[in-house]
């Protein structure tokens, strides 16, 4: 079963998930919001087009010639059409232009007459024909009595009078009118939008839960399988270290003290022979214990991480090094102390070193020393010649949860610095 520390977890990732997805469906109805909301103007403004279309149709039907002249019968009786049936609560202005910019109607009789230059898309209409909306630019002299109105919408068109004059037909609608419009658009569209989103993420939720028990559940098969490894190798290397010690060693040791009496008492060509022949089997059963302490450190079990450092620093000291060690209580000393070993082994192997300090404390572990240290091609080089021992030490260390640094410089010494994992 998932514990406590995995349910809390799992509940946090499906939480980060869950408000990201929020994130996302708010990004995504603010944008949609906008696109359709340009979108409803658009067909608005497309709508207002086709309507200034008809409504042109609908004046021109009461449009006479007189209306060129200025004819008072002919602008009361378009007059009365406009105020009948055009204008309302969406369009506030009607005007009647010539091509060169002469209005001859418009509901406001202080216009009429009034000279004003058209716009170039307004010119195209009388040649092209169709109609056109845009926003009205109420600063514009001809509109000075719009202004109060608002945001307004002026739509064209260009319609025929009897003879066949053409003239231009142009209505100003409330802006909030289309917005209206696009708003009814946006409340239709917006619910089943929101609604397939929120039914999408409750339908990913159970599933996203799901993922994550797996993945943590695999997560701590893999912290099993690994605890096992590491556990397995342990005691693999104890049954290979006791072997060891109580079978070759023991032998080597026996056959070296047995060999010492014979020395003394046989001929000195023979006590010479005999003589090397023990030493050297003094100096295997040495190397060979040396070698048992490397491959499983009894004194860490029974002594300490303290006494199994200084056994490490034992050969340096031996060998005329300065060491130095300061050890507190820390959470992994099997992990500290592999550290340690594989720093030494490279400080006797490579570092012609004078002095050597190490340090652990509860948070990690520091390797200092004063050798020759090298650069980074050097320890490239080291490494295509087999000398992975601090690689594969960094490995170990990420896989558990830590870090390693090696910082080191030609001829400014090394310092290899674990940090424990928390």
């Amino acid at each position: 079963m998932v514990g406590v520390q995995g349910r809390t977890s799992i509940a946090s990732a499906v939480a980060r998930y869950l408000i990201s997805s929020l994130v996302a469906i708010a990004v995504i109805v603010v944008g949609s919001y906008f696109v359709l909301r340009s979108v409803t103007i658009r067909e608005a403004e497309r709508d207002t087009r086709e309507r200034v279309i008809l409504e042109g149709r609908l004046v021109q039907t009461g449009l006479t010639d007189g209306v060129l002249t200025g004819d008072r019968e002919a602008l009361r009786t378009l007059d009365e059409l406009v105020q009948g049936q055009i204008l309302g609560e969406s369009v506030v202005r009607v005007k009647l232009w010539t091509r060169d910019g002469r209005i001859l109607y418009s509901d406001e009789p202080r216009l009429i007459g009034q000279r004003f230059g058209l716009g170039d898309e307004e010119g195209e209409l009388f040649e092209t024909g169709g109609a056109d909306a845009e926003l009205s630019d109420l600063d514009e002299p001809e509109n000075r009595y719009e202004r109060g109105a608002g945001k307004l919408l002026e739509a064209h068109t260009a319609i025929r009078t009897p003879e066949g004059t053409q003239v231009l037909f142009e209505t100003y609608q409330r802006f909030g009118a289309v917005s209206a419009s696009a708003s009814r658009i946006l409340r239709t569209l917006a619910p089943p939008l929101i609604g397939g989103l929120l039914v999408l993420l409750a339908v990913q939720v159970p599933l996203a839960y799901g993922l994550a028990r797996r993945l943590q559940r695999g997560h701590e098969e893999r912290e099993r399988l690994l605890a096992r490894a590491i556990e397995a190798s342990d005691n693999e290397r104890r049954r290979i270290a006791a072997d060891l010690h109580d079978g070759i060693v023991q032998d080597l040791a026996g056959v070296a003290f047995g060999l010492a009496p014979l020395a003394a008492k046989a001929p000195p060509a023979e006590q010479r022979v005999l003589n090397a022949s023990v030493d050297r089997l003094r100096q295997g059963v040495r190397d060979l214990r040396t070698l048992l302490v490397e491959i499983h450190p009894p004194r860490l079990e029974s002594a300490g991480l303290e006494a199994a450092l200084d056994d490490l620093l034992s050969p340096l000291r031996s060998s005329g090094v300065e060491t130095e060690l300061e050890v507190q209580p820390t959470r992994d000393d099997a992990l500290v102390y592999r550290v340690v070993r594989e720093a030494l082994r490279n400080v006797t192997e490579h570092a012609q070193a004078r002095r050597v300090i190490v340090a652990v404390t509860a948070l990690g572990a520091t390797i200092r020393d004063d050798g020759a240290g090298f650069d980074a091609a050097q320890r490239a080089q080291r490494r295509e010649q087999g000398h992975v021992g601090l690689s594969l030490l960094e490995d170990l260390v990420t896989e558990a949860g830590g870090r390693l640094a090696v910082s080191s410089a030609p001829g400014l010494g090394t310092t290899v610095t674990l940090e424990l994992p928390t």
